[in-house]
């Protein structure tokens, strides 16, 4: 690597984000900044889901670095991008396109209601339907 390239950008405790591209500290793993916004055939990005097949590589700090070289290195990002890490990592993402953070399993099917709200809802009486012309 050359003197620029060891200059760090951004680091964890587990990658280095380098002019270069990224490093995991423990393992060497290089990928090249020319490569980061690399896509499959039906659109989704292949770090996410290559890095999703290491058992030594952590998600969320795989995650915290790869979103920081992309932002240092000017690379957008895009829905299949959420969707690259859901499917890699498995349901950690809101499936939207602005989101960013990860949420449980738990805080995705959670209701919209509180419990009270929905068992308090439930005890109305209900409608009495009328047939029309009665």
């Amino acid at each position: 690597m050359s003197d620029m390239a060891e200059a760090e950008l951004f680091g964890n405790d587990e990658w280095s984000v380098q002019a270069d591209g990224i490093e995991h500290r423990a393992t060497g793993y290089f990928i090249a900044r020319e490569v980061l916004a690399a896509r499959r055939a039906e659109g989704l990005w292949d770090w996410p889901l290559q890095m999703a097949e290491k058992r030594w590589c952590r998600p969320s700090l795989f995650r915290e670095a790869f979103l920081a070289a992309l932002d240092r290195f000017g690379i957008g990002r895009d829905a299949d991008l959420i969707r690259s890490f859901a499917l890699g990592y498995g349901i950690r993402a809101v499936v939207a396109p602005a989101a960013e953070a990860f949420v449980t399993l738990a805080d995705v099917l959670q209701p919209r209601q509180a419990p009270e709200t929905v068992r308090a809802a439930s005890r109305q009486p209900g409608r009495t339907l009328v047939a029309a012309g009665a």
